[in-house]
């Protein structure tokens, strides 16, 4: 029965416009072997990617898309297509670093997160790995991607470092639109991560979750008690509106167009949207416990 279920698994698994590889993380330590874009997918992703074209083109354009939330690990199996794995952006990067610690040819640059948070993450990483792992690391200055003169300055850098590795930590969908619109100026470097706050938490200078919050999917819960005055509008307002869809997919009524749905998302009448998500939520939390899903 175990053989059938591996062989019948499906290799990507499609949630709202977005298809995300069904990989393990051992499985996807493997292939970045061969180097490619890596972006770990969450539920303000796929809420950010239904109305920014340009976020969707550089999502679109990334080899592994993997699933970096225990929410969208549920509704992966609500929709009937279960994931393997949560690979989380915090999780992934320091994975990487371990899994690949004794290869001289992998050398990684850090490029995110506040002044002197991203040097010392270089300090501490390259410490656990017992050599120069991360060979430089830079905190750009707030909206340098907005400045093509310091975007041009920040490419000097990394070229010059000889890294085969960038690791980008400026949020999204600015890491993702930053790697799609200049990884073609960056010869040297094989392997392109997004990993969001992950300098913050390898710098410790952010504490994560327990593991047992994350793996009830509460982990944003956690995160906004630590920056509610950031964090609140995007878990509470923003992000809600993802169940509301959820169900439109699992009734095959969603439907979605890179270039007519930022048309409809601005015509749409968000506060409506805002007061259905809750219930929708509860809903879906409601089928979770019932099926099982949460276990």
């Amino acid at each position: 029965m175990k053989t059938a279920a591996r062989t019948t698994q499906k290799k990507t698994v499609q949630v709202l416009n977005v298809s995300i590889d069904n990989l393990s993380s051992d499985q996807l330590m493997a292939k970045l072997a061969d180097g490619g874009v890596v972006y770990t997918t969450n539920v303000d992703h796929l809420m950010k990617l239904q109305g920014d074209r340009d976020f969707y083109q550089a999502y679109s354009a990334a080899d592994y898309r993997v699933c970096d939330s225990q929410i969208l690990k549920y509704a992966a199996r609500f929709l009937g297509t279960p994931v393997q794995e949560k690979i989380s952006g915090s999780d992934l990067f320091p994975q990487f670093c371990d899994y690949y610690k004794h290869d001289d040819s992998v050398k990684i640059f850090l490029l995110g997160a506040a002044e002197g948070v991203a040097a010392e993450a270089m300090r501490r990483i390259n410490k656990k790995a017992g050599r120069e792992l991360v060979v430089a690391a830079h905190s750009p200055s707030y909206g340098f991607e907005k400045d093509e003169a310091e975007c041009q300055r920040v490419v000097e850098m990394i070229n010059q470092s000889g890294a085969t590795v960038l690791a980008v930590g400026v949020g999204a969908p600015k890491q993702e639109k930053w790697i799609h619109r200049y990884r073609h100026q960056l010869p040297g470097v094989k392997v392109f991560m997004g990993v969001g706050a992950t300098l913050d938490f390898e710098a410790g200078n952010v504490k994560r979750s327990p593991a047992w919050v994350s793996e009830l999917g509460l982990e944003w819960l956690y995160r906004m008690s630590q920056e509610p005055g950031r964090l609140w509008r995007r878990y509470l307002l923003e992000d809600t509106a993802f169940f509301y869809l959820l169900l439109q997919q699992k009734m095959n009524r969603y439907r979605w167009s890179p270039t007519a749905h930022a048309s409809r998302v601005k015509a749409t009448k968000r506060p409506r949207l805002r007061l259905a998500a809750p219930r929708i939520q509860n809903q879906f939390v409601n089928h979770a416990v019932l099926h099982g899903l949460t276990k």
